[in-house]
């Protein structure tokens, strides 16, 4: 698996994704309320662009009447035909044991810190520091 940096944290704000070509692969990074993930971006029913779906949530079990929502912004819907999967994990609303999109590892890399250095020399067995 090779490392590929797509970018800035502040380029891909939560609620956002972004759809690359990495390795001849269509991949979609999303970011969900500050973390983030990817997936392929191809729906396994019918290889549509996955990726290009709406994001939203989903209801959550409630009484006959009662409409509870949860998952917000963690779940992406097929544009073709509305399968719908958790962005976190790939597994499809309907049958999350059978029904999957492939999902990658994302992790931020922090860049180093500046740190000011100063040259240091030995003379005469002394050690001296040029500032």
């Amino acid at each position: 698996m090779g490392r590929h940096v797509i970018g800035k944290v502040s380029e891909l704000p939560p609620g956002s994704n972004k759809i690359l070509a990495l390795k001849n692969r269509s991949i979609g990074v999303f970011n969900v309320n500050g973390e983030f993930y990817a997936l392929r971006n191809t729906c396994p029913h019918q290889g549509a662009p996955l990726c290009k779906g709406d994001v939203r949530g989903t209801t959550l079990p409630s009484k006959p009447g009662e409409y509870i929502y949860g998952q917000e912004g963690e779940i992406v819907r097929c544009p073709w035909h509305g399968w719908e999967f958790n962005i976190k994990d790939g597994r499809s609303i309907f049958d999350p044991n059978k029904c999957l999109v492939k999902t990658y590892e994302v992790e931020i890399e922090q860049e180093p810190s500046a740190v000011e250095t100063f040259p240091v020399k030995i003379e005469f067995n002394n050690i001296v520091v040029y500032v």
